[in-house]
């Protein structure tokens, strides 16, 4: 273990907070990965009307907008995976940071609709790699009694961006302008890529701060593996259950963060404080369960050690609680009762996130990475079709609540999905 008395003064100024172990310091770091890249992501909601009004976008246009985004964000998972496991998650998060960081700032310079489907179509491809890398790096810095909590943080933080997003771009709104809301924190996108190239190893052992204690429990995990060859087709059908399930959660997301703001707005005539402000109450919500559905799986994991329970069973709770939380948003009217009832969906929701993300590390840690991409390419189809079926049945009906009905159907059908993912089964790869 490396003990502070045992360096000079320069080694020991150099290490941030001296009583952090480095895997929980790179766990934050890529916390702080996916606050940030959600906040890039989900900020054209709450910038939405204003883009609306000054571009002249129907609620169609600005759902194709929204959209565009998960094109390549849906095909560069597998990119982004595949990448990852041949050079590391150090460079392709560097590479794909820059990415999206460049796309955030390039949102606030649009002047039609044809340059927002643009700047959206580069955030979906620098934002596509992130998550499978991100995956690829825990995979050799968490421990699998860890992964559930990894994962949960992880992605809690990424509901946070969800729910700090409204009420933070309508102030920077308040200071400036739209435009100004996607300068300031596309440069915060920049900061981070800086933050991660300084301290981030592919492998821990090459880390000049992990301790020996770490390392014991740390997975043996080659940063860079080198086969002969992909399993292609025996990983695409080890994961298709996975990435299906996946597609049933993401449909319900995707109307969560692309048009919960507006659906506040223009359904219940708030203006665009107090519906940024109901907005995030909900979206705050899924924080919470992204944490309890990582602390929920491993703490079932360890008093059974079955992956099915702690996996399979936290994921199914999660889609049927979604649904019966879903349901009484058609009959109730009272605004309150509604976000309590979202909120609630959201929550149980969210749950499924983090046994969901560690399935691909059950799975295969040595391709955990395009395992992952796979998986997340159920994610970014859902994001394709969601926000524009909502658009498209709003301006056809007049209604914000009709939408949430498809909603309901896949929600059933991904707790019955879930049940074929058999996160127990390893798949063995001949080295």
């Amino acid at each position: 273990m490396i003990k502070v008395h045992d360096m000079d003064q320069t080694q020991a100024a150099a290490i941030p907070v001296r009583f952090v172990r480095a895997t929980s310091l790179v766990l934050f770091i890529v916390c702080l990965m996916y606050l940030i890249t959600y906040i890039d992501r989900v900020n054209i909601a709450t910038a939405g009307p204003l883009i609306q009004r000054e571009l002249e976008l129907s609620n169609r246009d600005l759902g194709i907008a929204i959209s565009a985004f998960a094109y390549p964000y849906a095909f560069f998972q597998i990119v982004g995976g595949l990448v990852s496991d041949r050079f590391g998650p150090r460079l392709t998060l560097i590479v794909c940071g820059a990415i999206w960081s460049l796309a955030t700032v390039a949102t606030g310079w649009v002047g039609g609709f044809a340059s927002l489907i643009a700047a959206r179509l580069l955030l979906g491809i620098g934002e596509g790699c992130a998550f499978p890398a991100a995956t690829r790096a825990l995979s050799a810095w968490m421990s699998k009694a860890r992964r559930g909590w990894a994962h949960g943080i992880t992605h809690s933080f990424a509901r946070l961006g969800n729910a700090l997003t409204p009420p933070l771009i309508a102030a920077l709104i308040g200071l400036g302008s739209w435009r100004t809301s996607f300068f300031i924190v596309g440069s915060a996108s920049f900061l981070w890529v800086l933050l991660w190239a300084s301290y981030f190893r592919d492998d821990p052992r090459d880390h000049k701060y992990v301790t020996a204690d770490e390392l014991k429990v740390l997975p043996d995990v080659k940063p860079h593996p080198k086969r002969t060859s992909m399993p292609w087709r025996r990983l695409l059908i080890r994961m298709l259950p996975v990435t299906l399930t996946d597609f049933c959660y993401g449909w319900t997301l995707w109307v969560y963060i692309s048009w919960m703001p507006s659906f506040f707005l223009h359904e219940y005539k708030l203006d665009l404080k107090n519906a940024a402000f109901f907005a995030s109450a909900v979206l705050l919500a899924g924080v919470v369960g992204d944490t309890v559905g990582g602390v929920l799986s491993d703490v079932i994991l360890k008093r059974t050690g079955s992956l099915v329970l702690s996996r399979t069973g936290v994921i199914v709770l999660g889609f049927l609680g979604a649904f019966a939380c879903t349901v009484p948003i058609f009959f109730a009217k009272d605004l309150y009762v509604i976000a309590a009832c979202l909120g609630g969906a959201f929550f149980f929701a969210e749950l499924i996130v983090a046994p969901i993300w560690a399935v691909p590390m059950d799975i295969t840690p040595e391709y955990s990475g395009t395992a992952s991409g796979f998986m997340n390419l159920g994610f970014g189809i859902a994001g394709m079709v969601s926000p524009v079926t909502f658009g498209w049945i709003i301006d056809a009906t007049g209604r914000w609540d009709l939408p949430f009905l498809a909603s309901l159907g896949l929600l059933l059908i991904g707790a019955l999905l879930a049940l074929t993912m058999q996160p127990g089964r390893r798949l063995l790869i001949e080295r």
